[in-house]
């Protein structure tokens, strides 16, 4: 079982910066694709970025493409995603998730469907 927290979360003004961490239990980091995901009030949750299991590709959402960006540290067994020139309308519960550890060293992953973990969410509030 694999157990995700995230961290980095809270307050900040529209223009401003944030960097989520997500930590991850467990021996199979390395081999696991990840994904962070939003969920604002009333609305579905959506694919925001994803890494392949070595970092070696990446997605980003139209919506937060030139403003996001998705690393990780496998060493650490944490991604991130830093977060820049931040909008009211990227307010939302920012969730991190997990594949099952996968031999596609390059492929990433963008459906929530295709995840097998979750984090327990961490609130982005960005005022204007």
């Amino acid at each position: 079982q694999v157990q995700l927290v995230e961290s980095g979360g809270g307050l900040v003004q529209a223009g401003g910066s944030l960097t989520l961490a997500c930590t991850a239990s467990g021996r199979t980091f390395s081999m696991s694709p990840m994904g962070w995901f939003r969920q604002a009030p009333g609305k579905e949750r959506e694919s925001v970025a994803a890494i392949s299991r070595a970092g070696y590709s990446t997605y980003y959402a139209d919506s937060v493409v030139d403003r996001f960006t998705i690393s990780r540290d496998n060493a650490k067994s944490t991604v991130y995603l830093q977060m820049n020139s931040l909008k009211p309308e990227d307010t939302a519960v920012y969730y991190c998730a997990a594949k099952r550890a996968t031999f596609a060293s390059s492929r990433v992953f963008q459906l929530a469907s295709e995840y097998d973990y979750w984090g327990q969410g961490t609130q982005v509030t960005v005022s204007s």
